[in-house]
C-alpha cells in the first residue's frame, strides 16, 4: 500500500508520540523529519548500547550538534534515557526531541514528568477513513481493521492474526508483566466479549478462572500497552441516575475481530455490530486527538438502561452519536438519542446506520456510516 498522508501534524516543539505498534509512527517520522538524528531502540544492538550506558545519548547528540531534531524510537524500552534528554533540552533550548512509544507502562513507572512538561503528549491512531480516501472500504475495515501495519502487509489477514501474539511475546512475556501467560492469553479472548460494552471486571474474571484483582491488572496492562481504551460516563449536569462503570474497547476493529472467538452459537450480526461501534469509537478518538481543541469522548447510560454510544463535548462541539448495524431507521433505535436530547437540548444528535440515505428524524440526523466515516477529519463538524 502506498504511503497515505496522515492528519497528525508536527507540533513544532519537543513531543512524545504514543500509539500502539503498527500505527505508522516510524513511517510518519521518516517522511516528515527525514534529517533527524534517529535512535531506534527496537534495534537489538542499539538497545544494548543505550541500555548499558544511557549517558551515551549525550555523547551522540553533542557529536551531531548540527542536527536539530533527535528522534528516540520506542523510548519506553530504555526509560533511563529521559534524564539525559532533560539535560540536553536544558543545554540547548533550540534542539527538539521526538520520543515515540508503544507502551506507557515503563514510562509511568519512572515518570514522564522528568521532562517537567517540556515535551507535549501526543498520540497517533490507526488510519481514519478520510486519510485513506478512495482506498477506504468499510467491509475491509470491519474485517481487518485500519492498522497501517496490517493494511500495508502482503498478507493482511496473517499479519492481523499474529499482531496480538507479537505483543504478548515482545511486551508481556519479555517484560514479565504476568506470571501465567496461558491465563493472560485466555483473558485476551474473553475480554473481546466486553468490546463495546460496559465493563464488568468480575464477570471477566469468572470466565477466565482468575481472581478479580488479576483481571483488573490484565485490563490495566492492555491500557498501558495502548491496545485498549475506556470511555467514561458523561455526567455533566446529569438529570438522571447514571451507571458508574466505563465502556471498554480494543484499539482497532480488526484486533477485536482477530481475538473474538466465534462458533455456531454466535450471531454474526452481534459481532458485526460490536466491530462497527468500535470502528466509530476509534475514529472519534482520533478526531478528538487530532482536532487540537480540548474535547472529551464519553458515553451516556442511565441506570434504567437507556444509552447513547458516544458523547463528544468540547469548546465548540456537543454531539451525541448512536451507532446501529442496521439498514433501516426504527423509532426504537432513536430512543437513547431523543432521551439524551431532552436532557441536553443544546446538543445535536447523530444516528449512524448501514443505509444509503441521509435523513432527518425530529431532532436527530441519520447518516450512512460509510459516508460519515469518509467525511470525518480534523476541523470538520461531527454532524
Amino acid at each position: 500500500m502506498d504511503f497515505a498522508p496522515r492528519f497528525f501534524k508536527d507540533p513544532g516543539e519537543s513531543f512524545f508520540l504514543f500509539g500502539p505498534r503498527g500505527t505508522g509512527k516510524s513511517t510518519w517520522l521518516r517522511t516528515e523529519l527525514p534529517g533527524a538524528l534517529r535512535v531506534d531502540l527496537l534495534d537489538p544492538e542499539t538497545f544494548r548500547q543505550f541500555n548499558a550506558r544511557p549517558e551515551r545519548l549525550m555523547e551522540l547528540v553533542r557529536g551531531e550538534a548540527s542536527r536539530r531534531v533527535v528522534v528516540l524510537d520506542e523510548v519506553q524500552r530504555v526509560p533511563e534515557l529521559l534524564p539525559a534528554v532533560h539535560l540536553l533540552m536544558e543545554e540547548d533550548k533550540q534542539r527538539r526531541f521526538v520520543l515515540t512509544g508503544s507502551s506507557a507502562r515503563k514510562l509511568k513507572r519512572v515518570g514522564t514528568d522528568l521532562l517537567a512538561g517540556r515535551a507535549l503528549l501526543t498520540t497517533m491512531h490507526p488510519f481514519l477513513a478520510a486519510e485513506l480516501g478512495a482506498g477506504f472500504d468499510l467491509d475491509v475495515a470491519l474485517r481487518l481493521g485500519l492498522l497501517p501495519v496490517v493494511l500495508g502487509s502482503p498478507n493482511p489477514a496473517e499479519t492481523l492474526r499474529t499482531y496480538a501474539a507479537l505483543y504478548v511475546r515482545e511486551e508481556v512475556q519479555a517484560e514479565g508483566l504476568v506470571r501465567n501467560l496461558g491465563a493472560f492469553s485466555r483473558f485476551l479472548e474473553v475480554a473481546a466479549f466486553s468490546h463495546a460494552s460496559t465493563l464488568n471486571v468480575l464477570n471477566v474474571a469468572r470466565e477466565c478462572g482468575v481472581e478479580r484483582k488479576a483481571a483488573e491488572s490484565y485490563f490495566q496492562i492492555l491500557d498501558d500497552l495502548l491496545l485498549a481504551f475506556r470511555l467514561p460516563v458523561f455526567t455533566k449536569r446529569a438529570a438522571r441516575a447514571l451507571v458508574a462503570h466505563s465502556k471498554w474497547y480494543y484499539v482497532d476493529a480488526g484486533v477485536f475481530r482477530s481475538l473474538r472467538p466465534a462458533g455456531p452459537l454466535d450471531r454474526p450480526s452481534e459481532i458485526d455490530g460490536a466491530a462497527l461501534e468500535g470502528l466509530v469509537a476509534e475514529h472519534l478518538r482520533a478526531w478528538t486527538a487530532y482536532s487540537g481543541a480540548r474535547h472529551t469522548l464519553a458515553y451516556w447510560r442511565t441506570r434504567s438502561g437507556v444509552e447513547v454510544d458516544f458523547v463528544v463535548y468540547g469548546p465548540d462541539t456537543f454531539v451525541a452519536v448512536e451507532v446501529k448495524n442496521t439498514a433501516t431507521v426504527r423509532s426504537e433505535d432513536l430512543k437513547g438519542l431523543t432521551t439524551f436530547l431532552e436532557d441536553y437540548p443544546e446538543a445535536s444528535g447523530v444516528f449512524l446506520y448501514r443505509g444509503k440515505q441521509r435523513l432527518k428524524k425530529g431532532p436527530v440526523t441519520c447518516v450512512p456510516v460509510d459516508l460519515w466515516l469518509r467525511g470525518l477529519a480534523p476541523g470538520r463538524s461531527l454532524g
